[in-house]
């Protein structure tokens, strides 16, 4: 029997500091650890297994099914890493904190931002310090690729593009496959 399996990564350090963490390659906290580490025993215990394992490039996603799969003794499977399942970029907006970028944003301008369909932060700018803090996995993501900020709806075709093109069949053969990956591209694979 097919089985889908979607986790959202651990707490980052940045989740724990309330920011916009985006592509940024924020570590799991210690929390976000003892998470990943709850979701492997839970497999465990359940008794299920994957086939396939499918992450994004940035490092809370693959430490957390690194941890799970460990904990779950399911650590014997391919891993594929995929940029596309990277969570949302959130342009200038990545580093800030949300409680801090509402109040001076006001709410309307934050929440368009944050949870409308196709409105888009402002672009990230080429010499923010952020793009430092990415995953060095993107350098293989072709250049005319990498947004410089994203909607709902930008994530949302980027992720069903790799979906329909690189998992979909997998499901159709039976597989049981697990994708740990981030609260928007999970979203958007929902």
């Amino acid at each position: 029997m097919t089985k889908l399996i979607l986790i959202r990564h651990g707490q980052s350090l940045w989740n724990a500091e309330n920011k916009f963490t985006g592509w940024v390659d924020s570590p799991l906290s210690s929390l976000g650890k003892l998470e990943a580490k709850k979701a492997g025993l839970y497999l465990k215990n359940h008794k299920i297994s994957f086939d396939i394992c499918y992450t994004s490039f940035l490092l809370r996603a693959i430490k957390t099914l690194d941890i799970l799969l460990k904990e779950s003794r399911n650590d014997k499977f391919k891993v594929i890493k995929s940029w596309e399942l990277n969570e949302r970029h959130y342009g200038e907006l990545t580093g800030l904190n949300k409680l801090d970028t509402k109040n001076k944003l006001g709410a309307t301008l934050f929440n368009n931002y944050r949870r409308s369909w196709d409105i888009a932060p402002p672009i990230m700018s080429s010499d923010s310090p952020n793009l430092n803090k990415f995953s060095p996995l993107n350098k293989l993501i072709p250049i005319d690729k990498i947004p410089k900020t994203e909607s709902l709806k930008d994530t949302y075709i980027r992720v069903l593009d790799y979906y329909t093109n690189n998992i979909e069949l997998n499901i159709k053969n039976n597989k049981t496959i697990i994708i740990t990956a981030h609260g928007n591209s999970l979203r958007a694979l929902c």
